[in-house]
């Protein structure tokens, strides 16, 4: 191999030889044509690059496309600098924000100054987008001085631009430039903007520069955009859908919960449906943990903050976290707990431990408080006060694989048994480059992400690895959760932490009769109960498993001479834990039905003098109609059997 000559690694283990500062694009096309036209961007050791960016040097190389997240996520960037220059064309003067790319599309806050934008001004900025698309403008990264990046957003009279710049290092400063549009960014960017064939602008919101309250509210601008014209109809069909099963909407359509001003922001009132739904995803969850050897535990809604202090939490979280309440007399300062494991540590930390002991698992449905954004809070998915379904197990190093393995057995049995079958497991590690991100030493990090990732394959988990996405004590599995309209959700979360038990000191006796560090795993297969809740409705639109609907069946009598019969089947059912009612309303059956099938009740049991005399009931089933008739006791066998397979593993 010559000195212009580098070598190229790709994801098969297959080496290439390439000319010195090949570019991703060009190796793209040294494979096919057909992949050169496609490829957006390139991942060039574990680092997504843009497909024009020359390559000086070996490298392993991973070309994205639209099927590859990265792709998705540097497509959407490009767009949002393409809007930007929408933006700017439109209404000149204005200044910028940030413009990221989001889960589904993108945004970018922008300062209009005194002229407000509304929602009539959309298709305007939409057909600009389009109408600069179609130029396929290259986007070019340059690397700027940083002198020089001040000097021209000061001419520019772009102060948020600035306060970035200010905290930036020399040398570190990279410009885009498409069009006529520059700005401050690091990439990556699609090769040119021709890739951009369909755009949608989705909604207009506020957002206070940097999150803080204290400074300017700008105006945040979401859109979408597509290669093909299809994918944006498939997705506007999606968002349609998406309205419709709203878990907002179907809370207050199900009766499940509500929230209140006078409460609070963010604090959301359970009502007795809802509280029975919680009930028993709680119920469902206890009995598998004890199952597993957990043991319940309970910690109080507040610690001290110096507890916060010693875990790293109060460092890391505090302007998260609501403010210190001091006490009256004493001095002291609490927060609103907004976590449970510094609690569980002192729990296990209040008598001595043997290493015949371990594992030790703590499990808690515990409360935590987080301040969130008013401008950020959205449903049950993101609130200020909710429940996590935490555990945290204290183990020996040579436990830890084994009862990793045991929790991903858990969390898959959660997901079956809710339907949740479409998941990915993301393997979330530190980025190396970023040391002040996270606590503890090298070693310990290392031993914790080989756990996670030979657990993971001990169990044939379909996996992705993320850099930068660890907790700041440890690296963590993550289950990605797909619903019925195919978004991306985090769902469950295990944990490897050797930093916390570091920091409380704790301890246990080995056979050597020494003293030794725990390991401590955490673990929340629903997370948030709040969330969990919500991302369910929405991926079932209402219609709940049958073990877990909040009012299983609902009862119809005839006319009100049919009521008393109807008492006795409800008595019946509730003696076999089936909950239900009775619709005694002076309305015709027809009328009853449509009702019990608005309310998504799995079951209606339609009771008349045929069904009395012969003490039996007429079945009807949400969404598929009339099932026969049946004598109470055959319904609860035939309810109980749906329910046992449902729940089998």
């Amino acid at each position: 191999m010559s000195n212009q000559e580098i070598k190229i690694t790709f994801p098969d283990g297959s080496v290439r030889e390439f000319e010195k500062g090949s570019t991703g694009l060009q190796i793209a096309s040294s494979i096919s044509e057909g992949l050169a036209r496609n490829v957006l961007a390139a991942k060039v050791n574990g680092d997504v690059w843009d497909a024009t960016r020359p390559i000086e040097g070996d490298a392993s190389i991973e070309l994205l496309t639209w099927n590859d997240r990265e792709g998705k996520s540097t497509f959407w960037h490009s767009s949002a600098h393409l809007m930007a220059e929408a933006l700017e064309a439109l209404y000149p003067g204005i200044k910028f924000g940030i413009g990221p790319p989001i889960e589904n599309g993108f945004y970018y806050d922008v300062d209009f100054g005194d002229k407000p934008l509304d929602g009539a001004d959309l298709e305007k900025i939409e057909n600009k987008i389009s109408e600069l698309a179609k130029q396929k403008s290259e986007f070019v990264r340059k690397e700027i001085a940083k002198p020089a990046a001040v000097e021209y957003f000061k001419n520019k009279g772009d102060e948020y631009k600035l306060d970035l710049l200010a905290g930036l290092e020399d040398g570190s400063i990279t410009f885009y430039e498409q069009g006529n549009f520059v700005d401050l960014c690091k990439g990556p960017h699609i090769p040119h903007t021709g890739f951009i064939k369909a755009v949608k602008l989705l909604n207009i919101a506020g957002a206070y520069w940097r999150g803080d309250e204290k400074n300017k509210m700008l105006t945040r601008i979401y859109g979408i955009t597509f290669p093909k014209a299809k994918e944006l109809q498939e997705y506007l069909t999606m968002l349609e859908e998406a309205k419709k099963r709203d878990h907002r909407k179907l809370g207050r359509e199900l009766e499940l919960f509500t929230f209140s001003e006078k409460v609070g922001m963010g604090l959301p009132l359970w009502l007795p449906k809802g509280t029975l739904l919680r009930e028993r995803l709680v119920t469902f969850l206890k009995k598998e943990q004890d199952r597993s050897g957990y043991q319940q535990v309970i910690t109080p809604h507040i610690g001290h903050k110096a507890l916060y202090e010693t875990s790293g939490h109060y460092e890391k979280y505090g302007k998260d976290s609501f403010q210190p309440i001091a006490t009256p007399n004493e001095g002291e300062s609490f927060l609103l707990k907004p976590m449970n494991c510094p609690h569980h540590c002192e729990i296990y930390k209040s008598k001595p431990r043997s290493y015949k002991e371990l594992p030790v698992r703590y499990a808690e449905f515990g409360t935590v408080y987080r301040y969130e954004q008013s401008g950020e809070l959205h449903g049950l998915t993101r609130v200020r006060g909710f429940t996590q379904d935490d555990a945290h197990i204290f183990c020996r190093q040579d436990q830890v694989k084994e009862e990793f393995v045991k929790v991903i057995d858990l969390v898959l049995y959660v997901f079956k048994a809710l339907g949740f079958n479409d998941f990915t497991a993301q393997i979330s590690l530190r980025d190396p480059q970023d040391k002040q991100k996270y606590i503890g030493e090298d070693e310990a990090w290392n031993l914790a992400e080989q756990s996670i990732i030979e657990a993971a394959q001990e169990r044939g988990l379909v996996t992705v690895t993320e850099l930068g996405e660890a907790a700041f004590y440890g690296p963590k599995l993550d289950f990605m959760v797909k619903d019925a309209l195919g978004r991306s959700w985090q769902l469950g979360t295990i944990q490897v932490d050797y930093q916390l038990p570091q920091r409380f000191e704790l301890e246990y006796v080995g056979a050597d009769n020494q003293r030794h560090r725990p390991v401590m795993i955490h673990r929340a297969p629903f997370g948030s109960l709040e969330r969990f809740v919500a991302v369910l409705i929405e991926h079932c639109a209402g219609n709940f498993p049958l073990w877990l609907a909040p009012e299983q069946v609902i009862i119809l009598p005839i006319s009100e001479k049919f009521v008393a019969y109807a008492e006795e089947i409800k008595l019946t059912l509730e003696n076999e834990g089936i909950s239900g009612s009775i619709d005694n309303r002076d309305e015709k059956i027809g009328r009853k039905i449509r009702d019990a099938e608005v309310k998504k009740i799995p079951f209606m049991i339609i009771v008349g003098e045929k069904e009395q005399e012969e003490r039996k009931l007429s079945l009807r089933k949400h969404g598929a109609g009339d099932q026969g008739t049946f004598s109470p006791e055959e319904f609860v066998s035939y309810f109980q059997g749906i329910i046992r397979e449902s729940l089998s593993k």
